[in-house]
């Protein structure tokens, strides 16, 4: 280190002032105190029952419940962008013991996943060895920060007592289906009993009733409402991976989130969650909740909620459902367009093409067959963002197949494209080309008829053979839209909307509706580092789950972690999981109730945002084997309160990254959990708070490789490695950029005291800030400072002073503690920060003995903040017991207000005097004592007033006749 850096200087100058502060003494100081908290368990919050039931006097003050978001422990280790989040949810739940509250404040890990399995792969050591020493290394990381967890309460999701409650919730969701009469989850045996008794008819095609059904049938109609369930459908499949993933795990061009490799669509029969049942509720409930706008409204884009009209097209007997918003446009309905995967498509499908067909219709295949399948293969290498992409050429395949426009009674041509997804609405759409661009380019490009509906009111005709593009409009008329017992004509588009809605209900070929973006969560991985599903099959191919006795179902060893992958761009490939690899794991004899029978276990694994979906409920009673959480735990913690309608957690801190993952999937299970009975809290987090990012320079040499940070100088603006110019940017911070700096570096150079300071006082809490390492002296130099105030550097004695503090003083020490409790609440650290800075500054000036009230006061304040060293010199002020749980300071209002403030005098706009007055002074005396001033009255010279404008105390303006 250089010798201009004082910490470095500190430890030159050790002899001449051996008492202080400097980075040896915090080293020594924090590690005492962290021992001591942990022998005392000092943030350990007890429960109103239960194995961690404790103080009745503590469990009667008003709760809070702070959480951060799930780390996952990274064989890399902490750098200093992670740990934001940590210190902030710790200032806070500092603040709130010292101000009577009874906090929950804990830290877990979610520790299944493809890190640790990637690693397993690479290197054959065991996911569960990785992840254990990963999650040893963070635990040691985080504790240097003074990290304030009741460490009772932290788990990994790796452990059995742990993921055999998220197997044993997944089974509550398998045993559940979603009443739409009711709107709640109700137990699958209330709904086999309606169908035994007739309540309810056998839906589909079964046509008979319950009794008369085989098993699979039965099996069949009941997953049809499962709120977990297993179907074929289409899927993202990564070969690389040799895994399939979610919608929000595929990238935006196409591939995979992790290792970037390219996704393909394929069916393949996978467990889903029906998210989709409580589409309505997860959007309702967002308005009681306390969450960035920028968050909800991602939630409500996500979720997708659209109101219009499902329409049958007859089409040979049968017919083909679309969901539409605008179904006033149906008389421009001119062609139909089907997912490739629609199912309808092999069964219309005809083996040769029809008279009239035409050539650019074909593609140039000899029959409708090959056309089609050659269309699916090329769809098939396409994401779904792909597919939506607006493309400047549009694709597509004519089936052969034509279908009748309801209230033309046209034929019309049915076409597959890539532009329609089997995953939104019904997979099949009515195209309205002259009012849809996508449409309209989809028409040209085939050469189809585009008919226009809606009167333009841009000055174009109602032509639209000239139009360069669509024309689309709520504000307008519509136009040619008439049959033989439906007319539109003349009415604007939500009269028009409610009339043929109207028309197609009577009729009995359409339905209003709503219709969700929001699909069904897709819940299988073909992974061997995650939980296992508790679901074993007969012989029949039939799922049994597993009973709560035989729970956890334990992760078995295998040989070799690596599902099988291939060649990254095969598309026509099959998952192989690895645990389909363990003969004696997967095929068993069990007797699930009805004796002896041999079944064969589900070889996938759930995804690794399983765990993190309940996580929040574990910590409120981590140690019961008995059920998920003891009901009066969870009402005291998480039940619906005043101003918490929905109950949750009181405070959530994470990143904005899991707005549409984590977020809407633990929303969806508690939602499940409070249907069942099993939790007071439909909703798991009241507030969420969004950190921002520590940022850092990377430094890129002319082949673009970034070069170590640490390394690189400055020399007259540039930047220079190894003599060699470099390119600097601000971006992220991380290993293999080169520009990370650990927690470990900043804690030994200055202590943990300093980086918890810098990091809040870098800037607002929610706003992305570049790390300085240099700019961290300035909170190493505060904690110097206030260690001055209060001990001798020389003898190490306490310095402060039993003499009454002044009254400049005292104004300081109020204003400071009543702008540091209103900061600190609302989770303003910088600026509480600055507002400590500036008392310490204060007494700095002031010289002298501190006085032992301020000196104490000034202590409380910083705790939060800066724990390690506000517990040692409460200490040295003579107090023994923690800080932890004392009183955080309360201002004196009268010290708060200024005793004078400075008012302006106006006449006709322009300055003429300065008064000092009261705050408090009311507008009546502020105007005569104004007007009574030598200045005023002179500046006046007899004039006449005509108007005084007075707003107390800072301001006076007369206006003369």
């Amino acid at each position: 280190m250089s010798e201009t850096n004082p910490a470095a200087a500190a430890a030159v100058s050790a002899e001449a002032a051996p008492h202080r502060y400097t980075a040896a003494m915090a080293a020594e100081v924090e590690a005492r105190w962290q021992d001591f908290w942990d022998a005392e368990g000092t943030y350990e919050a007890p429960n109103a029952s239960g194995d961690l039931a404790g103080d009745a006097e503590v469990v009667a003050r008003p709760k809070k419940f702070i959480m951060d978001m799930f780390p996952y422990p990274s064989g890399a280790g902490l750098h200093v962008g992670h740990p934001l989040g940590y210190i902030a949810t710790d200032v806070f739940a500092r603040f709130q013991r010292m101000t009577g509250h009874n906090v929950l404040h804990t830290l877990g890990f979610d520790a299944f996943g493809l890190p640790a399995e990637q690693y397993a792969v690479q290197t054959g050591t065991h996911p569960r060895v990785s992840t254990e020493a990963n999650i040893e290394n963070m635990k040691s990381q985080l504790r240097r920060l003074g990290l304030g967890h009741d460490k009772r309460r932290s788990f990994a999701t790796i452990e059995p007592d742990y993921y055999r409650w998220t197997q044993w919730i997944f089974l509550q969701i398998f045993n559940s289906w979603y009443d739409d009469e009711a709107k709640k989850a109700r137990p699958i045996s209330e709904l086999i009993a309606q169908f035994e008794s007739g309540e309810r008819a056998v839906p589909g095609d079964h046509g008979r009733a319950w009794n008369e059904l085989n098993a699979t049938e039965r099996s069949d109609v009941l997953g049809e409402y499962r709120l977990a369930y297993a179907s074929d459908a289409p899927v993202n499949w990564c070969p690389g991976l040799g895994t399939v993933l979610a919608n929000e795990e595929v990238t935006a061009d196409g591939r995979s989130e992790r290792g970037n490799y390219p996704v393909f669509k394929a069916k393949l029969r996978q467990w889903n969650m029906r998210i989709t049942a409580y589409a309505d509720r997860l959007l309702a409930d967002l308005e009681e909740l306390d969450w960035p706008d920028a968050i909800k409204l991602q939630q409500r884009n996500w979720i997708g909620r659209s109101e219009g009209a499902r329409v049958d097209f007859p089409i040979d007997g049968e017919a083909i459902t679309v969901f539409t918003t605008r179904p006033d446009t149906l008389f421009g309905a001119t062609y139909m367009v089907l997912a490739p995967e629609h199912p309808l498509v092999d069964k219309f499908t005809p083996e040769a093409w029809p008279e009239g067909a035409h050539e650019v219709w074909t593609g140039g295949h000899a029959t409708p067959t090959e056309a089609v399948a050659a269309y699916r293969a090329q769809a098939a290498s396409k994401s779904d963002v792909e597919r939506q992409a607006e493309a400047k050429d549009k694709t597509g395949v004519f089936t052969g197949a034509y279908a009748l426009n309801p209230v033309t009674g046209e034929q019309i041509p049915v076409f597959i494209a890539d532009y329609v997804l089997m995953g939104y609405g019904t997979g099949a759409i009515m195209a309205v080309p002259a009012h849809d661009s996508r449409d309209f380019a989809f028409a040209r490009a085939f050469e189809l008829p585009v008919r226009c509906v809606v009167e333009p009111t841009d000055g174009r005709s109602t032509d639209a053979s000239t139009w360069d593009d669509a024309f689309d409009s709520y504000d307008a008329k519509i136009v040619n839209s008439h049959g033989e017992d439906v007319s539109l004509d003349g009415l604007g588009v939500v009269e028009a909307k409610a009339r043929v809605t109207e028309w197609l209900e009577r009729k009995g070929i359409g339905q209003g509706t709503v219709n969700f973006r929001l699909r069904d969560w897709l819940f299988s991985r073909q992974r061997y580092w995650g939980e296992p599903f508790p679901i074993v099959y007969d012989e029949d191919g039939i799922a049994h789950a597993l009973p709560e006795s035989m729970l956890p179902l334990e992760l078995p060893e295998v040989e070799d972690y690596s599902p099988r992958t291939f060649d990254p761009d095969d598309a026509d490939t099959q998952p192989e999981t690895p645990l389909s690899r363990n003969d004696e794991w997967v095929n068993v004899t069990l007797d699930l109730g009805d004796g002896p029978k041999k079944y064969r276990r589900e070889t996938n694994t759930m995804p690794n945002w399983a765990g993190s979906c309940w996580y929040e409920l574990r910590y409120l009673d981590p140690h019961n084997s008995d059920k998920l959480v003891d009901p009066e735990i969870e009402r005291y913690w998480m039940g619906p309160r005043e101003g918490m309608p929905h109950g949750g957690v009181d405070l959530y801190v994470g990143g904005a990254e899991h707005a549409v993952l984590h977020l809407l999937y633990a929303r969806f299970w508690s939602k499940v959990l409070f249907d069942l009975g099993h939790i007071s809290s439909p909703e798991p987090f009241h507030k969420l708070f969004n950190q921002g990012m520590i940022q850092a320079y990377v430094y890129r040499d002319s082949r673009g490789i970034a070069v170590p940070a640490a390394e690189v100088e400055e020399r007259d603006g540039a930047f220079f490695h190894q003599g060699e110019k470099v390119s600097r940017l601000l971006g992220k911070m991380g290993k293999s950029l080169k520009n990370a700096v650990t927690p470990d570096e900043i804690c030994a150079e200055y202590g943990a005291d300093t980086l918890r300071l810098y990091e809040m006082a870098m800037g607002p809490l929610d706003v992305s800030r570049p790390w300085d390492t240099r700019a961290v002296v300035g909170q190493f130099r505060l904690l110097q400072r206030l260690w001055r105030n209060i001990v001798d550097e020389k003898t190490g004695e306490v310095t402060v002073t039993d003499a009454e503090p002044g009254e400049e003083t005292l104004r300081a020490l109020h204003k400071a503690i009543d702008g540091v409790r209103q900061d600190l609440e609302g989770l303003r650290f910088n600026t509480a920060i600055a507002k400590i800075t500036e008392l310490n500054n204060h007494l700095t000036k002031a010289g002298g003995a501190v006085p032992r009230p301020v000196a104490e006061s000034l202590v409380l304040l910083i705790a939060p903040l800066a724990p390690h060293i506000a517990e040692e010199l409460w200490r040295r002020l003579g107090h023994t017991d923690s800080v932890v749980h004392r009183d955080f300071p309360v201002a004196d209002p009268a010290y708060v207000v200024d005793e004078a403030v400075t008012c302006v005098v106006q006449i006709k706009g322009k300055v003429k005097a300065r008064l000092e007055v009261s705050p408090a002074i009311s507008a009546e005396e502020l105007e005569k004592v104004a007007l009574a001033d030598e200045k005023v009255v002179a500046a006046l010279d007899g004039a006449g007033i005509r108007k005084v404008i007075v707003r107390a105390p800072k301001l006076v303006n007369i206006v003369t006749a």
